[in-house]
């Protein structure tokens, strides 16, 4: 509101007070304009909106109470709403169409067939399957000769209209029938019945699977899906699948109406074919063709299509009220359904340190969080899907040290359960606040993003560099490279902290497995390092000895002591506390604070300290300073936030 219009609104309620009070009511105090415009401020911050007639009538009271009114709204949900905007805000952990999270191993997408009966038939699959059959080999599970289709894993099928009925020995044969988790509440019963809305009448209002996932091609309620026979298996373990394939000779055309060549084996397959691997990981799509996607196919998402952008869920796209009234609700691509409960989660470990007044240094410490059904079941069941395919050239063939123990996901939280949030009081021991949450590694992909953010964000320091001439150079550590040591003397050692986490990814890389230097990946007489080490080892740091962890050169020690160690030793740091101040002051002033501001950052600074780091002493002193009433007693050609 601009200040002219505040100015008279102000004014009608100063005429409001003063006119006679009703019989009976009680006499009416004297209050300034100022005083008028410092409780609109206090309302709007502290409640999200404009005084009512009520509170202004209270408020009007002699004996009326700003202490107490302050203290009782300095909790509950708006409060903690208003503080964790602030930090959600400035690390931008709301998901955006770019934040998607579908890897092979944990995604089915769909294609059409015709049936034995010529009507059309969905069948899922997963992309890059292993198949005992060679015709379809990490591809879809029927071939061309079967369905008169080109088929392409990702890719709308070729030559629709040379579609032909699959026969119903073949469909029995390479799919099977699958009542699937997203349909059935009951899903885990061996004869599930509660069906969405058929039987399960109850769902909860914000999971909302897509049409094409409810109805059949004929629009009939769909009771039980078709899966390639492969990926509806349920073991836990699988076998090494080793072929001794060959590479077909050059120019030779690729059989049975393939696509692309079958799959050869990998190095690592040819090393431990047989073994045993777990069916839960990246590995075991690539190497194994005994491993599917679980019960009721709960280790996967699904699509409602045959690419990336195909859909699975409704749900809001603009929640900037928060979740519980968002501006609107649509179809979502799969790809996005993680990440919209990745962002959900950081917003429930903020609100639970406001709200419970904790110290704010949880925010980059505490190894509790929140998860509701989707994110139970993606801890549980998916993101150990995430891991291994390089890895298990360094003995890792499922996750030995995850960020989350999928042991200490609540097994009573259903993947439908989306209203419903549980505490999980202890993730597991490499757990830091927000810097170990799916939102923020994903959001910033890189250890160096990683780091400059929680020097930028919670100390609030920014990189500048020198006034140096740049000068070509072959110096690796930009930590004494001229022109960019100002930036990455402080750079390096903070990235350092996240190198025990991929980047792009949530794996962690645990010590014992991936040490700092590592002599497995040592160069060898042509200068290069092992093919399987690139990855994860950098050769520009690597000698005939060994290869240095990729972002751990600039502080060994940082590496091994993980983003655990870079929550404690930030918030150890005089600045983490003065930046937190400087965040939520500036949030309630509506500006930035500057150098005349010292003197009341100093007192803030030591009343949040004194108070054992918690928000609400911190806040309770912001708005009963001079300042914040100040901020808001304007000239009426002036906005609140100080332009003319």
């Amino acid at each position: 509101m601009h200040a002219s219009r505040l100015f008279l609104f102000v004014v009608a309620l100063a005429a409001t007070a003063a006119a006679a009070p009703a019989a009976g009511a009680p006499p009416v105090s004297s209050r300034s304009l100022d005083d008028y415009r410092h409780f609109r401020a206090l309302a709007i911050d502290l409640l999200g909106r404009m005084p009512t007639r009520d509170e202004i009538a209270a408020f009007e009271r002699p004996d009326f109470a700003m202490d107490a009114w302050i203290d009782g709204h300095l909790q509950g949900s708006t409060y903690a709403e208003r503080l964790s905007r602030i930090y959600m805000d400035l690390l931008r952990l709301e998901p955006s169409p770019s934040t998607q999270f579908a890897p092979d191993a944990t995604t089915l997408y769909r294609h059409q067939v015709q049936g034995p009966d010529g009507k059309p038939v969905w069948i899922y699959y997963r992309p890059r399957q292993r198949r005992t059959r060679e015709e379809t080999d990490g591809e879809f599970c029927l071939t061309k000769e079967e369905t008169g289709l080109d088929i392409a894993a990702r890719m709308q099928p070729k030559e629709p209209g040379g579609a032909k009925p699959v026969t119903k020995a073949v469909l029995e044969q390479h799919t099977v029938l699958v009542k699937p988790w997203w349909l059935y509440r009951d899903y885990l019963n061996v004869q599930p019945t509660r069906r969405y809305k058929m039987g399960w009448d109850d769902p909860d209002p914000s999971y909302q699977p897509v049409e094409g996932l409810l109805n059949d091609p004929d629009g009939k309620p769909t009771m039980e899906v078709r899966v390639c026979r492969e990926e509806a298996q349920a073991m836990p373990t699988g076998h090494v699948y080793v072929t001794g394939r060959t590479p077909p000779p050059k120019g030779t055309p690729l059989p049975h109406g393939r696509t692309r060549p079958a799959p050869l084996d990998s190095a690592y397959a040819k090393l431990h074919k047989g073994e045993v691997l777990a069916c839960q990981s990246k590995l075991a799509v690539d190497s194994s063709a005994e491993c599917g996607c679980g019960v009721a196919l709960e280790h996967c998402l699904p699509n409602d299509g045959d690419q990336g952008g195909s859909a699975a869920f409704y749900f809001p796209n603009h929640i900037p009220l928060g979740l519980g009234q968002p501006i609107d609700t649509a179809r979502q691509q799969g790809q996005r359904w993680f990440p919209f409960w990745w962002s959900q989660e950081a917003e429930h470990l903020l609100s639970h340190v406001f709200t419970a007044d904790r110290d704010f240094r949880e925010v980059l410490t505490a190894r509790y969080t929140f998860v509701n059904g989707p994110l139970a079941q993606f801890y549980r069941a998916i993101q150990p899907g995430n891991c291994c395919g390089g890895e298990a050239n360094f003995g890792m063939v499922q996750e030995t040290e995850p960020l989350f123990l999928p042991s200490n996901v609540p097994t009573e939280l259903f993947p439908h359960d989306v209203a419903s949030w549980k505490m999980v009081p202890d993730r597991g021991p490499h757990a830091a606040g927000l810097l170990t949450t799916p939102m923020f590694l994903e959001k910033y992909a890189s250890a160096r993003a990683r780091g400059a953010t929680l020097y930028t964000a919670f100390l609030c320091k920014s990189f500048s560099s020198e006034n140096a001439e740049l000068t070509p150079s072959t110096e690796p550590n930009l930590m004494v490279r001229p022109g960019c040591q100002s930036c990455h003397a402080t750079l390096e050692p903070l990235a350092a902290y996240f190198s025990r986490i991929e980047p792009g990814n949530l794996v962690y890389l645990p010590q014992q497995l991936f040490p700092v230097k590592n002599e497995k990946c040592k160069k060898g007489p042509n200068g290069q390092l092992p093919g399987f080490c690139n990855a994860f080892y950098d050769v520009a740091f690597a000698d005939a000895t060994g290869a240095t962890l990729r972002s751990a050169y600039g502080s060994p020690a940082h590496a091994d002591a993980t983003p655990a160690g870079a929550g404690h030793d930030i918030t150890k740091m005089p600045e983490f506390s003065e930046c937190a101040v400087q965040r939520v002051a500036g949030s309630f002033l509506g500006r930035t604070l500057t150098s005349d501001d010292a003197p009341l950052v100093r007192e803030l600074t030591s009343t949040f300290t004194r108070d054992g780091h918690r928000m609400r002493p911190l806040v309770r002193a912001i708005l009963r300073s001079d300042t914040y009433r100040r901020a808001n007693n304007l000239d009426s050609s002036v906005w609140r936030g100080g332009a003319k």
